[in-house]
């Protein structure tokens, strides 16, 4: 069958590549379900891995199958499998267990082990395939009316991770009720993000560098909720006129803006940090002040990275409430389309240079059998 890989730590490697096919009997104890890959979700992480910035191959393989947001049908099960039966359209989680107490309890996405693994990422292949196959206990079922929005449920689940965190971490409170939030960024998982907390019927502010109007800023709107461009308004200027914000879901890949959303947090409020920055950036930051209100407002700001089953089983119960509250919603957020794993070059130039793209996802295979995959394959990478 063929996957899309790359060779970790050669940039530019993406490239066609015959994959042996697996089978359920590849997972032990009569407990594989081996899924036919519909349509799998590309973004920022996929590029960066053809870069050579991270991403390393499983053991043995000298190759990384890349694509980490999948969308499938079951097609066979083993015979100790009880949860799912031919013709379920399910995800996969991303993050597999390693060695630490949090592995061990389900929570993998919280190990301490300073190695991790992470499907179409780090250490195990991912899901720019034809088929895969898993243990049941990293699939999640998808009901029928949410096929053409089930590849979301990966995004949605770091989205879900964040917000849910905030909610326990704020237990602490006693009686915290937000009322107010703001959403830093507005590509899919600020989308993401402003969706989940509307359906929680909190105010809410996304902002973005784009002036509106534009695709972005209508979905923002179409949820009720309210985009601001940085290019007109600055963040604090807009958490004076619209604040104070109870909690802050900062989803950017800027430090600067981490550290301008701490500024602006209100009293007892609490900022998730959702995106990965550079390592090289420095900056000034006001840090006595930032360092003072925390202290004296009893603030919060963590990091929150993947997620684990729970997360994505609350974002297919939120995909499914917002089909009915905003039925157009998860639809328009699909904007480019890749026909056909042979078309990773066609892929990859989206996520580099389209800058109006939402979410970039390749459809793999119709659900009639009829692959959409091509027959093209290659002896050397292809570089891109």
């Amino acid at each position: 069958m063929k996957a899309i890989c790359v060779v970790p730590g050669k940039p530019g490697s993406v490239h066609l590549r015959d994959v042996p096919k697996p089978g359920v009997r590849d997972i032990p104890n009569g407990r594989g379900v081996l899924v036919k890959v519909l349509r799998v979700g590309v973004d920022g992480t996929d590029k960066e891995i053809n870069a050579a910035e991270y991403g390393a191959a499983p053991a043995g393989y000298d190759y990384l199958t890349i694509g980490h947001e999948s969308f499938g049908v079951v097609e066979e099960v083993g015979e100790n499998v009880t949860e799912f039966v031919k013709g379920d359209y399910v995800v996969a989680t991303v993050r597999r267990p390693g060695g630490s107490l949090y592995d061990t309890i389900g929570t993998y996405d919280m190990t301490t082990d300073d190695t991790y693994y992470e499907r179409g990422i780090n250490l195990r292949h991912g899901y720019l395939t034809e088929y895969y196959v898993d243990d049941p206990e990293y699939i999640v079922k998808v009901p029928k009316g949410l096929k053409d929005v089930g590849v979301l449920v990966e995004p949605m689940s770091v989205a879900e991770k964040g917000i849910l965190q905030a909610y326990e971490i704020q237990r602490r409170l006693k009686v915290w009720r937000p009322h107010k939030a703001a959403v830093m960024g507005a590509g899919t998982l600020g989308l993401l993000a402003t969706m989940i907390l509307r359906l929680r019927g909190l105010e809410v502010v996304t902002f973005g560098r784009k002036a509106a109007p534009f695709l972005n800023s209508k979905l923002v709107e179409d949820l009720g909720a309210r985009y601001i461009s940085t290019a007109e308004t600055s963040i604090g200027e807009a958490a004076s006129r619209y604040g104070p914000f109870d909690m802050i879901f900062e989803g950017t890949g800027s430090s600067a803006v981490v550290f301008e959303s701490a500024a602006n947090l209100g009293k007892n409020g609490v900022l998730i940090l959702a995106s990965i920055t550079g390592a090289g950036k420095t900056l000034e930051i006001p840090a006595d002040k930032i360092n003072l209100d925390f202290v004296l407002g009893n603030k919060v700001m963590f990091g929150t990275v993947n997620a684990n089953r729970e997360y994505f089983e609350a974002g297919v119960k939120d995909l499914a409430q917002s089909a009915a509250q905003y039925p157009e919603f998860g639809r328009q957020l699909l904007t480019h389309p890749v026909k056909g794993l042979e078309n990773f070059g066609q892929m990859m130039n989206l996520l580099t240079n389209e800058k109006n793209a939402i979410k970039v996802y390749v459809e793999v295979a119709t659900e009639t059998g009829t692959e959409r995959a091509g027959t093209r394959s290659v002896a050397e990478p292809m570089v891109v």
